[in-house]
């Protein structure tokens, strides 16, 4: 039997339909009850989310909250919208294009005047303000540094540098002494490793996000050349990577990295705070520290990075009320203690308890919602990948005319 196209087309749609349906965890609520749904993007951090649910779930009787973790999330999430059926709350990246777009098409609600802003690092939720709005309530950051092995630093007497200079003359005195400097993936398949690497030179050689993609994005045509100061200052920093890596840098996965510095192959590992986990899965030896990109003076060192567990209310949620109940808990120390002691990403949350409890990565996190945390620079591009690629192109043949190239090609389409 034939089945022609609109069947087709019609039993795909009812199939999307019954996905989509399927999405929440199946649960409604009880009798004289208010049900939100709340839709996550982190996967990992599942179970410790499902605990906060159920304490806010016993302070507040009277709201159910539908947990929703769906694979691809992003794309499901993006299905969802298009189609008018955003759930009540959404973790949704705030720093990424399609959140920007969303808020100022009014998909989100307005948070600009709740009163449990307050509850946040000062200026956090201003950071990803559109249009002098607030539609995000931040509460985690992730954050780009170096991971170091301290115990192999003492051991030679290094110590972590606090200018770009002290870090050319580290990387120098450790080639000297007959060890590897770096831990890279040099990879085009791995490329995204080397992401905060690129953005930080252009951050700390401009200023910060705004002098960054005043070079980059909102340059003239063709502004990107072989002979500008910050251009060849960005390439002298990218330089410092090109052979100063383990043998097999340029075919080596992410995996590969974090086992070479794990097995004290390498002293350095280039990476965010999000590595420490699957280095740790290596049972290292030694003790892990970060420090963060050094920049021309000693208090000019930089992290770059974004929010990562972030909440928004849906502007068509039926029950707005419950939501920015739920969100107003997910601001206290009750529930981002418990989310803090498992996933250890910096908090804007102010009662938090954090000294202390995620060593390894304090020289970067120190940083995180301050003035020396930029924002990943893609908040202002239209895309981000071909940027990895071209930064590892750059480090493994040096043509720097070709990098000018590549930058100009890839920020042109922009302007």
């Amino acid at each position: 039997m034939k089945i022609n196209k609109k069947m087709t087309y019609a039993m795909a749609m009812f199939g999307v339909t019954l996905l989509l349906g399927a999405c929440g965890n199946g649960n409604s609520a009880d009798d004289g009850k208010t049900e939100i749904e709340f839709f996550s993007q982190k996967k990992e951090m599942q179970a410790t989310l499902q605990e906060i649910i159920d304490d806010f779930e016993k302070e507040n009787p009277d709201i159910k909250v539908k947990f929703t973790n769906v694979p691809d999330a992003g794309t499901v999430l993006k299905t969802r919208i298009s189609s008018g059926d955003a759930p009540d709350v959404i973790n949704v990246f705030p720093q990424n294009a399609d959140f920007q777009e969303w808020a100022k098409n009014d998909v989100f609600a307005d948070l600009t005047e709740k009163e449990y802003l307050t509850n946040l690092s000062e200026g956090a939720g201003e950071t990803y303000a559109i249009n002098d709005k607030i539609y995000s309530v931040p509460l985690t950051s992730n954050a780009w540094g170096f991971f170091y092995n301290k115990d192999k630093f003492e051991e030679l007497g290094l110590e972590t540098p606090t200018t770009w200079a002290e870090f050319e003359t580290l990387v120098q005195t450790i080639q000297d002494k007959d060890e590897v400097p770096f831990a890279l993936s040099l990879t085009q398949a791995d490329a995204w490793t080397l992401n905060g690497y690129h953005q930080l030179a252009w951050g700390t050689v401009n200023g910060g996000f705004e002098g960054a993609n005043d070079a980059l994005v909102r340059s003239p045509k063709g502004g990107i050349q072989v002979g500008n100061a910050d251009f060849d200052k960005v390439a002298d920093q990218l330089d410092l990577l090109n052979g100063t890596g383990q043998k097999n840098a340029n075919g080596a996965t992410y995996d590969d990295a974090v086992a070479t510095f794990a097995k004290e192959e390498a002293l350095i590992f280039p990476n965010g705070i999000w590595a420490l986990p699957a280095i740790k899965n290596q049972s290292p030896s030694f003790e892990i520290g970060m420090f963060a990109y050094p920049g021309q003076s000693a208090d000019e060192a930089m992290t770059v990075g974004a929010a990562d567990l972030a909440l928004s209310i849906s502007e068509s949620s039926e029950n707005k009320e419950a939501a920015n109940t739920f969100v107003e808990y997910m601001t206290t120390k009750a529930a981002m203690q418990k989310y803090y002691d498992v996933d250890g990403a910096p908090t804007s949350v102010t009662a938090v308890e954090t000294e202390g409890r995620f060593p390894e990565t304090e020289g970067v996190t120190q940083y995180v919602f301050t003035d020396q945390q930029i924002v990943w620079l893609q908040k202002e591009w239209t895309s981000e990948e071909t940027f990895h690629h071209l930064t590892v192109e750059y480090v493994n043949n040096q043509d720097r005319e070709q990098l000018a190239t590549n930058l100009n090609n890839f920020f042109d389409t922009m302007k």
